[in-house]
C-alpha cells in the first residue's frame, strides 16, 4: 500500500529530517562570481575581510533514523570548521555573513547517500539555490566513473574540489584545493637542504593503471639505479601500518620517509585526478613530476606550479627521464626550495587548506586589496647560508611570470601586426593587450590578427586618450608592463628581453629606450625639453618601456593636480607626466638600456605619429613647466650612466652572448 511520501514527523527527537525538502539542481556550470554571487551581502568593512557563517552542527537522519552520512563528522571536516571559527572569518552573527559554511561534512563522497546530502543541504535556513554557500570535498565521484567534482546536486554553491579537471572546474568561481594526506600529522619529516638525492626519479604510488606500470618498468630497465620503482608489500596486513611501507623486489623502504631520498617523485592519476601523494611528495622536498592530464593543480589560481613542480602530458611518460634530465641542477634545487615551502605553507593541514581557500575568495571579493603574487609565492623569509644580510631586499620579481605588453593604437593596422609580431618572439612575453583608442573605427576581426604562442586581448575604449595606455586593465596580470607604441617596430627581441631582464633587477624604475633631459634655460628662466644626444638622461620615453603595473594606478587615480586632463586635452606628454610621477614617488632616475637613441621609423610620415608634429617639441617644454608646478617641485634626476648586456662590445663570438642582437643607434 502506498504509504505516501515520508514526513518530518517521524524523525527522531532533537534530529533534523530532510523530507520532504526538494533536490537542488546539480550544479550550474555557467556559475561566475558576478552571476551566482551576490557580493552586496559581503558589503565595505575596514579589514577588506569577508565574514563567514558556519551552522551549527545537526545530525540529519531519514525518515526511520538512518543517518545521512555512514561516518558522520569526520575529524578532518571538524578539524576544518574549527580553523575557521578560530579565524578572522568567522562570524557567528548570521545577518554579517558573507560566505555560509554548513556542517554537512561531503568531504569524501564514499561516505554519502547522495540524493539524502542534497535534500539537507535545501533545508538550510539560508540556502537561497545554494547562494553565497561553500562545499568542502576532497574525494568526488564514486566507481565506475569517478566524476571530477562532487555528485551531490548543489544549485550555485561554490566548491572546493579535490580533484577537479578543466570540464568541470568553474574557473575564478570554484576552488581547486589539495587532497589532505593523514601521514601530514603522523609523520614528521624534518626538512632537508635541496641538493642531489639517492635517486633521480621515484614512483611510490601502489594502484597505478596497469599500462604507467609498464611504462615505468621500461624506464627503470633503461636508467637502472636513478630510477626507484616501488609498489605495496604483498605480505604485509592490510593495516595503517602497511601504507607506511612499500617495497621493491622484496626489500622494505618506510614511507613518506623515502621520497626524501629523490630529486623527483612522480605523480601519477589514479582512479581520482586528486591525489594525497601529491602532498606527501611536496613535503618530503621533492619536485613532484605531475602527469594527470586536464588536472586542476590545488590553488591554481594564485599559486605558480612552475615554480615547484614539472607538469608532464601523460603520453610523454616515455620520454619523462630525458625531459627531467635536461633541467639545470639549480633550478632543481629551487624547485625543491619551492616545493617543500609550499606544503608547509597550503597543504600541512585542514586549517591550512580551509584558511587558504577563504583568503583566495576574499581576494576576489575585495580585489583592490588582494594579496600579491610575491606573498603567495615567495617565502616570507629568504635564507642566506642562515645568515641574513642587513641589506637585503627581496625586491628582485620572479623570471617566471613574464611581462605584459601593452600597445596603445589608433588605426595603424598594418605597422600594429608588425609590432605584434616582432614582440611575440620576446621569450619573457607572458600577454599581449592591444589597446584600441578608435571609438569610429573597429577592430579588425579575430581571423585576420597575427597568430602567437600567448593570449591577445583587444580592449576598445570609450574615448581616444594618451591616458588610456595607462589605465589599469584586469587584463594586465603580471607585475611587468611594457608599454609600446603601434609604431615601434625597429627594437629586436634580445632588447626587449634584455630590458625586462634589467627592470627585473630595479623593479622600481622606468626602463626604457631613448633617454630625454630636462634643462633649466637661464635667459627663459624656466624649464627645457631636451630630446638631443646628450652625456645625460632625466627621462625614457614610454612608447617602449618597462615598468611595475602599481604605477597604472598611480598615474589613474593618484596623479596630481590636471596633470591627466592636461594631458589628454594635449594629446602629449603622457610619458612625461608618468616619468614624473615615478620619480617622486621613488626619488630615483629611470634606467636607459641598450645604444640606441632614437625610434627611428623610416616608413613613418609626418602625419602617422604624434611626435613628428612642427609643434610637439614646444608643447613637450611647456609640459614639463606645467608639471614642476601642479608637483611644486622639479623630481626628475639626472644620470650619466645606461645598461648595456656584459659582452655588448667584446670581441667575442656572437653564439656566445646572451644578447647578440642589440641593434645600433
Amino acid at each position: 500500500m502506498d504509504r505516501g511520501p515520508p514526513q518530518c514527523a517521524r524523525c527522531s527527537t532533537g534530529l533534523n529530517c530532510p523530507w520532504p525538502s526538494p533536490i537542488p539542481e546539480r550544479g550550474d556550470l555557467s556559475c561566475r562570481m558576478h552571476t551566482c554571487f551576490d557580493v552586496y551581502r559581503c558589503g565595505y568593512n575596514p579589514k577588506n575581510r569577508i565574514k563567514v557563517y558556519i551552522y551549527p552542527l545537526q545530525r540529519f537522519v531519514d525518515d526511520v533514523g538512518v543517518p545521512i552520512s555512514s561516518t558522520g563528522l569526520s575529524r578532518e571536516y571538524n578539524d576544518l570548521l574549527s580553523a575557521i571559527s578560530d579565524s578572522d572569518f568567522y562570524t557567528d552573527d548570521v545577518t554579517r555573513a558573507c560566505l555560509f559554511v554548513p556542517s554537512i561534512d561531503v568531504l569524501n563522497q564514499n561516505s554519502l547517500r547522495i540524493r539524502e546530502t542534497a535534500q539537507a543541504l535545501a533545508t538550510l535556513p539560508r540556502w537561497d539555490k545554494g547562494m553565497n554557500h561553500l562545499l568542502f570535498n576532497m574525494l568526488p565521484g564514486g566507481p565506475p566513473d569517478y566524476n571530477t567534482a562532487l555528485d551531490v546536486p548543489r544549485d550555485r554553491a561554490l566548491l572546493a574540489g579535490g580533484g577537479f579537471s578543466t570540464w568541470t572546474y568553474r574557473q575564478g568561481y570554484d576552488v581547486s584545493i589539495p587532497v589532505y594526506s593523514p601521514l601530514s600529522d603522523e609523520v614528521d619529516l624534518p626538512e632537508r637542504q635541496p641538493g642531489p638525492r639517492r635517486y633521480f626519479i621515484l614512483s611510490s604510488q601502489t594502484a597505478i593503471h596497469r599500462e604507467y606500470r609498464v611504462e615505468l618498468e621500461r624506464l627503470k630497465e633503461e636508467n637502472g639505479e636513478a630510477l626507484l620503482l616501488l609498489d605495496k608489500c604483498s605480505n604485509l596486513s592490510q593495516d595503517m601500518a602497511s601504507a607506511r611501507k612499500r617495497c621493491y623486489k622484496g626489500q622494505m623502504y618506510d614511507y613518506p620517509q623515502i621520497l626524501q631520498e629523490s630529486s623527483f617523485c612522480v605523480v601519477l592519476r589514479g582512479a581520482r585526478l586528486g591525489q594525497a601523494t601529491l602532498s606527501d611528495v611536496l613535503q618530503a622536498g621533492c619536485v613532484p613530476v605531475i602527469m594527470a592530464d586536464s588536472y586542476i593543480l590545488p590553488f591554481s589560481e594564485v599559486l605558480d606550479w612552475k615554480r615547484a613542480s614539472v607538469v608532464i602530458p601523460e603520453e610523454k611518460l616515455p620520454e619523462m627521464y630525458m625531459i627531467l634530465k635536461s633541467i639545470p641542477p639549480r633550478q632543481v634545487e629551487e624547485m625543491q626550495r619551492q616545493a617543500r615551502w609550499f606544503w608547509e605553507a597550503y597543504f600541512r593541514s585542514m586549517r591550512a587548506i580551509g584558511l587558504t581557500t577563504l583568503q583566495i575568495i576574499n581576494d576576489r571579493i575585495y580585489p583592490y586589496a588582494a594579496c600579491t603574487y610575491e606573498h603567495w609565492n615567495n617565502p616570507p623569509v629568504v635564507k642566506w647560508s642562515s645568515v641574513n644580510s642587513p641589506l637585503f631586499l627581496p625586491l628582485i620579481p620572479p623570471r617566471s611570470p613574464g611581462f605584459t605588453a601593452v600597445v596603445l593604437t589608433y588605426d595603424r593596422v598594418e605597422s600594429l601586426f608588425r609590432v605584434i609580431t616582432e614582440i611575440a618572439k620576446v621569450p619573457s612575453l607572458a600577454k599581449l593587450l592591444v589597446v584600441w583608442n578608435n571609438q569610429n573605427k573597429s577592430p579588425p576581426e579575430e581571423s585576420l590578427w597575427p597568430k602567437i604562442a600567448v593570449p591577445l586581448k583587444v580592449v576598445r575604449t570609450k574615448e581616444n586618450k594618451l591616458s588610456n595606455r595607462f589605465f589599469p586593465f584586469d587584463e594586465i596580470e603580471t607585475e611587468a608592463v611594457l608599454a609600446i607604441d603601434d609604431d615601434i617596430i625597429m627594437l629586436t627581441s634580445d632588447e626587449l628581453q634584455f630590458g625586462y631582464e634589467v627592470w627585473r633587477e630595479f623593479p622600481d624604475r622606468l626602463v626604457g629606450y631613448p633617454g630625454r633631459l630636462h634643462l633649466w634655460d637661464h635667459e627663459m628662466g624656466k624649464w627645457k625639453y631636451e630630446s638631443e644626444w646628450t652625456n645625460e638622461v632625466s627621462m625614457v620615453l614610454t612608447g617602449a618601456a618597462f615598468y611595475h603595473k602599481y604605477f597604472n594606478y598611480l598615474y589613474t587615480y593618484k596623479m596630481p593636480g590636471d596633470i591627466k586632463n592636461w594631458v589628454d586635452a594635449h594629446m602629449n606628454c603622457e610619458d612625461i607626466a608618468m616619468n614624473f610621477l615615478v620619480a617622486n614617488i621613488t626619488g630615483k632616475a629611470p634606467i636607459k638600456v641598450t645604444p640606441r637613441k632614437k625610434f627611428k621609423c623610416p616608413e613613418c610620415t609626418a602625419i602617422d605619429g604624434l611626435s613628428l608634429d612642427q609643434t610637439h617639441m614646444v608643447e613637450r617644454s611647456e609640459c614639463i613647466n606645467k608639471f614642476a608646478s601642479v608637483f611644486g617641485t622639479m623630481p626628475l634626476k639626472v644620470v650619466e650612466h645606461r645598461a648595456d648586456p656584459v659582452l655588448y662590445k667584446d670581441d667575442f663570438p656572437e653564439k656566445l652572448k646572451s644578447f647578440p642582437n642589440i641593434g645600433s643607434l
